[in-house]
């Protein structure tokens, strides 16, 4: 019989899960990570409205995509363009961004799977008589170690000739040159540290779940079971 458990603690667990597994999916597809030196404005970017030139405009740059603006087809001004640099993997600007898009991937992988699988924490609570809430606290572990090697290596690409375009010829590894780090690389340093708060907390919510208060209302014949 299904015995459906809530708890404050499993359920804030099931929760932050699944917020960092987001967290951790949108940086990774952001192109926020670095962003460029100013660019000047050109004599053609001029607004309509006040005549005067447009503010410069800070081009932006992801593991694999990047953000910049183009000439609008027919407006005097210029559109910010979004999407990716590289078609297929071998083309990601530097061996380390690979290496870091392949650690960040699996990590992220293992987060959405954990994510889905702490929805069904309330019906079931262990497989093959293991806690289910330990095994995926384990696995957050495993995926906050893919994340950080993925984070470790992202610095050392940033001597690759993509990055100097953007960041000018002072970068090199681990030295951002005229750039500075945007928000999807803090909101993946945020969601790493999440990922270990996650794992460690996993603990907490198994034991709520299977404290006497809970094993006390199952005697009872109760199927829905919500403890504070």
């Amino acid at each position: 019989m299904c015995h459906v458990i809530v708890t404050c603690r499993s359920m804030l667990w099931t929760l932050l899960s699944i917020v960092v597994a987001f967290a951790e999916l949108i940086a990774f597809m952001s192109a926020d990570w670095l962003i460029g030196k100013a660019k000047p404005s050109s004599s053609e970017d001029v607004d309509n409205r006040t005549g005067g030139s447009q503010e410069p405009y800070h081009p932006t740059l992801g593991i694999y995509g990047r953000c910049t603006r183009i000439p609008h087809m027919q407006l005097s001004r210029r559109d910010t363009l979004c999407g990716p640099y590289a078609e297929n993997f071998n083309e990601i600007a530097s061996g380390f961004w690979q290496a870091t898009a392949i650690f960040l991937a699996v990590g992220i992988m293992i987060l959405c799977a954990v994510a889905f699988v702490s929805v069904f924490t309330m019906c079931v609570q262990s497989i093959m008589k293991k806690s289910i809430f330990n095994v995926c606290g384990l696995l957050q572990g495993i995926a906050g170690l893919f994340l950080i090697l993925g984070l470790i290596l992202y610095p050392a690409g940033w001597g690759c000739q993509k990055a100097i375009s953007y960041c000018g010829p002072y970068a090199s590894a681990y030295k951002l040159g005229d750039c500075s780090l945007g928000w999807a690389f803090y909101t993946a340093i945020g969601g790493t540290i999440l990922t270990f708060i996650c794992a460690v907390f996993s603990a907490q919510a198994e034991i709520a779940t299977s404290s006497d208060k809970v094993q006390e209302e199952i005697e009872e014949g109760k199927n829905l079971i919500c403890l504070l």
